[in-house]
């Protein structure tokens, strides 16, 4: 190796990015960059979080942004008590639970994916030879029971729609859902048996 040649120095590598509690201290500082980037990391779970609940791709969107705008506007009370994470979380499930409330709950209609039920529903000997036909027959069929897993789950509570929505659809554990919902692990089981058992005896005629 030529002199010069070592002479270059190594390419460094990139830095690690801001965690959340130091975007969120720049942000408190004034730094709306910072603040941005908080907005890119969470805005697709948080939409998605906020449509899972309102079944509304309009509403989905007005309703995440005005749970940043709320973030952004009490940013100086976060105390760092919990993540970020669970902080906005909790601020748009609450705007969209009080959104809920203006509008006729049972009209809305729920986007329930066939991958997100649990095990013993999708291990039902029914559903697994209905989805293994490669047929016309078989799409028309996964067409009605995504229709009635919509209609189950607008049935639910809110509370046991929203700890379904967390868990089953956007894959949180029970320890953040706990968070979000300021309660304690166990009620977060509680709630997610219970609302799985309802599902599923709305949805046993179906099955049979």
């Amino acid at each position: 190796m030529s002199e010069s040649a070592a002479a270059i120095p190594a390419a460094s590598e990139a830095p690690a990015p801001p965690d959340d509690l130091t975007l969120v201290r720049q942000a408190q500082a004034g730094d709306a960059a910072a603040f941005d980037e908080l907005v890119r990391r969470y805005q697709r779970q948080i939409y998605g979080v906020v449509y899972h609940m309102t079944s509304h791709h309009e509403d989905a969107s007005d309703l995440a942004q005005e749970a940043f705008v709320k973030a952004w506007q009490a940013l100086k009370s976060f105390k760092g008590d919990s993540s970020f994470f669970t902080w906005i979380y909790r601020i748009a499930v609450n705007r969209t639970l009080n959104h809920l409330k203006t509008r006729k709950f049972r009209e809305s209609k729920h986007r329930f994916s066939l991958n997100d039920l649990d095990a013993e529903a999708e291990n039902h000997p029914d559903m697994v030879a209905m989805v293994s036909r490669q047929t016309p027959r078989r799409d028309a069929a996964l067409a009605e029971l995504q229709e009635k897993l919509n209609d189950a789950l607008v049935q639910l509570s809110e509370n046991h729609r929203l700890v379904v929505t967390l868990h089953d659809i956007q894959g949180l554990p029970h320890e953040a859902i706990a968070q979000v919902m300021k309660c304690n692990t166990a009620t977060v089981r509680t709630r997610l048996f219970y609302a799985r058992q309802q599902l599923q005896g709305i949805l046993s005629d179906y099955l049979k």
